[in-house]
């Protein structure tokens, strides 16, 4: 008879305590020592009164994991920070009382009577609350109110599965806490490093400890490619690579599959909105399951029972009079055995302007990096007083050749013409860099 009231923390509590729960930074721990962390963290929680909010500063240590758990458990709402976040803004927005991080807590006396109507909302129905904020790539982070309890319903009830798995996406994203919970509520062990960037270093730790699973992004696969990791490690406990965040190139997830022929790869989506989606996936299409969508003007729209509340901090309007929320994807449409599937094209916010014509700049991406000689491109729009806006790319070349960038110009805007690209679509600008920023959240930064 498990201690707990969560039905989550019963799963966890059900493993076998002697099985890894976690490997951090090369250090282990099993799930006898997780439950026994989670529980000197309710100890110290239990007399804070539920009406205040807590953060936690952290990455996926066992510190901060035991404290989210600890969270879930007492019905509290928590806030996850990373750790070079800038946080004292958002401090204040989701009127933090305590931060725990570092084995300390740090009061915050000032915001002990924040109110808001969604947290009242998760007070009164004595639910478990979660706040994230967005990245803030288009704006000022958002902060998103979730109920923790409804967000852990669909792990309930995941069976067994003794295996590895890297937790890759950050510890204050959707993604990140999605692939924890799955981790744990299958008795399974995370692996998790600090230095998520490092190519290197994550090709090591699948080697050294035989990841099956790995959540990545199009930008990191497109590096695991391009640094030829499969030829100097071995990744051969590899069986399934699920990937998301952002639009994958359908010749990169060609190139992917021919260069780890015997491993499944599966798109995932979701946003902090709206949760984690389940999806089956068909070459770059994917079908949404037990979410409701709709579309309008080819953008995306969704309500799930996973839902958030709404934001703390902005207006609520891109959910509308029935509860969909406007993703800001763009999709297009096919018909597969008879059901409906989606691709995802772009993001509207991201959509370039030119002269009233319409450019997808994970289009013209995906043509660009067709050339053998590029590594890897970003496209985006940069004011014009004519058009309004023109197209502008950005280039990563394989090899550094003794080659005169105006003749790589001139033979990737001839490419463009060959492909039968639109003449407004051609890059009026081209940047040859040495390598391409990508944010915390392991996107291209499209600022």
């Amino acid at each position: 008879m498990s201690d707990f009231v969560s039905p989550f923390l019963q799963k966890i509590d059900l493993v076998d305590k002697k099985n890894l729960a976690l490997i951090y930074e090369d250090l282990s721990f099993t799930y006898e020592e997780l439950i026994r962390l989670v529980k000197e963290k309710i100890s110290l929680l239990k007399d804070i009164d539920k009406r205040y909010i807590l953060g936690v500063r952290g990455d996926f240590d066992i510190d901060s994991i035991s404290f989210l758990l600890a969270c879930v458990e007492l019905k509290r709402i928590v806030v996850p920070f990373i750790k070079d976040d800038k946080i004292d803004e958002k401090i204040r927005e989701a009127g933090i009382y305590a931060l725990y991080e570092d084995k300390e807590l740090k009061f915050y006396e000032e915001n002990a009577n924040f109110k808001h109507d969604f947290i009242n909302e998760l007070i009164k129905k004595d639910e478990a609350g979660l706040i994230l904020f967005s990245s803030g790539s288009t704006g000022k982070p958002k902060a998103i109110v979730h109920s923790l309890d409804k967000l852990l319903l669909p792990f309930l009830d995941k069976k067994a599965k003794k295996m590895n798995i890297l937790l890759f996406l950050m510890f204050d994203h959707i993604g990140g806490l999605n692939t924890l919970f799955n981790c744990l509520s299958l008795g399974a062990c995370g692996v998790a490093i600090k230095d998520r960037k490092n190519v290197e270093l994550i090709a090591s730790c699948i080697q050294k400890y035989k990841i099956a699973l790995l959540p990545a992004s199009p930008s990191l696969l497109n590096l695991f490619l391009l640094s030829n990791l499969k030829q100097r490690y071995d990744l051969s406990s590899l069986k399934l690579i699920t990937y998301g965040t952002e639009k994958m190139p359908e010749s990169l997830l060609e190139r992917l599959k021919n260069e780890f022929k015997k491993v499944r790869f599966h798109q995932t989506f979701g946003t902090s909105e709206v949760g984690i989606n389940q999806t089956k996936s068909y070459e770059n299409y994917i079908k949404l399951e037990n979410v409701e969508y709709k579309i309008v003007n080819d953008e995306l729209f969704l309500k799930s029972k996973t839902q958030s509340l709404g934001y703390l901090n902005a207006d609520n309007a891109v959910f509308d009079e029935d509860g969909y929320f406007a993703t800001g994807d763009l999709v297009e449409l096919k018909e597969i055995n008879g059901e409906q599937y989606l691709k995802i094209i772009g993001r509207s916010k991201e959509l370039i302007n030119v002269g009233g014509e319409k450019v997808l700049p994970q289009e013209l991406e995906a043509v660009l990096l067709e050339l053998d000689f590029v590594k890897d491109c970003l496209v985006y729009g940069k004011a014009n007083a004519l058009t309004g806006q023109m197209v502008c790319a950005k280039i990563v070349l394989k090899d550094e050749e003794k080659r005169d960038m105006f003749e790589f110009k001139k033979e990737i805007k001839s490419f463009l013409k060959a492909k039968k690209i639109a003449a407004f679509k051609i890059p009026a600008k081209i940047d040859f860099v040495a390598e391409l920023k990508i944010s915390s959240r392991f996107k291209k930064v499209r600022k």
